[in-house]
C-alpha cells in the first residue's frame, strides 16, 4: 500500500484514544517494525493504543503474536461469521487456544452477516454461539461483526445470554436498534461511517449513545473517515472520527476522546495486560 495514497496524518488529538477494532495485518504489516511504524504514526495522532482483530485463523496466529510486540498493541481473535461454513472442532479449538493469550482482550469478531453469502446463516449462527460461550467462558468482551442480521444477532444474545461485556464493532444499526442495545449494556463502536454524510440514521443513533456505552475504532484498512473516504484506512485515522463524532455530538473533543479512552479501558481491561 503505498503511503501517498493515505490521509494525511492529522494534529493530536487534546487526549489520547483507543481504535477499538482494526486489522493491521490488512493495512500492511507483517513484521514488528512495521507494526511499530503503524502505531507510531497513530500515537501521533493521539490514537496511543489498538486493538488488531482477525477474521481468520492465520490472522488470529498473526495478531496474538503482534500483540507482544509492542506495548501499545492489543488482540482479539475469532472466525469471522462468513468463514464459518467448515468452523469444525479442529479450527475451534485453536480459536480457543489463541484467545486464552493474555494480551487478547476480546473474542471477536463474531456474529452474522447476511450481506455476503460465503456461509450458511445455520453455520454462521451456530459459530456465533459457540464464540459466545467462549468468551463467558474465558471472561472477556464479545467483539460482534452485525451486518444486516440486527435481529438475529439480539435474539441469540438474549438466547445465549450475553457475557459482561459486548462491543458491536462497527455499529451500523439506527437510534431504534442503538436504543435497544445501550437498555441491554452493549457498547457501540462507531467507525469511518458516522461522518459520511448520507449516513443520517447512523448519526441519530450516535447521538444518543451515553458516555461509557461507545467506543471509536478505524475498521482499517477499510471504512477511512470522512473527506478521505475511499482512501486506505489506519489506525491513526481514528482521530479524525473522534472529531466527527464530538461534532455530531454537540461535545467538546477531548470530553468524547476521554470518554473513549475509558470506556475501552473497562471494558478490554487494557490496564491489566
Amino acid at each position: 500500500m503505498s503511503k501517498a495514497e493515505l490521509p494525511p496524518v492529522p494534529d493530536p488529538l487534546p487526549a489520547p484514544v483507543v481504535d477499538a477494532h482494526t486489522h493491521m495485518d490488512a493495512c500492511g504489516a507483517a513484521t514488528a517494525e512495521d507494526v511499530r511504524a503503524m502505531v507510531d504514526r497513530a500515537e501521533a495522532a493521539g490514537v496511543t493504543r489498538v486493538v488488531t482483530v482477525a477474521d481468520d485463523l492465520a490472522a488470529a496466529r498473526w495478531a496474538v503474536e503482534a500483540s507482544t510486540w509492542d506495548s501499545r498493541v492489543f488482540a482479539a481473535v475469532a472466525v469471522h461469521p462468513t468463514r464459518t461454513k467448515d468452523f469444525g472442532e479442529a479450527e475451534r479449538s485453536e480459536v480457543e487456544r489463541l484467545a486464552m493469550g493474555e494480551r487478547v482482550v476480546a473474542v471477536g469478531e463474531t456474529g452474522l452477516d447476511y450481506y455476503w453469502d460465503y456461509s450458511p446463516a445455520a453455520a454462521q449462527q451456530e459459530a456465533f454461539r459457540w464464540h459466545i460461550d467462549l468468551a463467558k467462558r474465558l471472561g472477556k468482551p464479545l467483539m460482534i461483526h452485525d451486518r444486516d442480521a440486527h435481529e438475529d444477532v439480539l435474539r441469540i444474545l438474549t438466547e445465549e445470554g450475553a457475557p459482561d461485556d459486548v462491543v458491536f464493532h462497527c455499529f451500523s444499526g439506527d437510534a431504534a436498534i442503538a436504543r435497544r442495545c445501550v437498555e441491554a449494556g452493549y457498547v457501540l463502536s462507531f467507525a469511518g461511517p458516522v461522518t459520511f454524510r448520507n449516513a443520517r440514521e447512523l448519526q441519530e443513533a450516535a447521538k444518543l449513545v451515553p458516555e461509557g456505552q461507545f467506543l471509536v475504532e478505524t475498521d482499517a484498512p477499510f471504512l477511512t473517515p470522512h473527506p478521505f473516504r475511499g482512501r486506505p484506512n489506519e489506525p491513526y485515522c481514528a482521530a479524525y472520527t473522534v472529531r466527527g463524532l464530538a461534532e455530531l455530538r454537540g461535545e467538546p473533543v477531548e470530553q468524547v476522546a476521554k470518554a473513549v479512552d475509558a470506556t475501552a479501558d473497562r471494558v478490554f481491561r487494557l490496564r491489566a495486560c
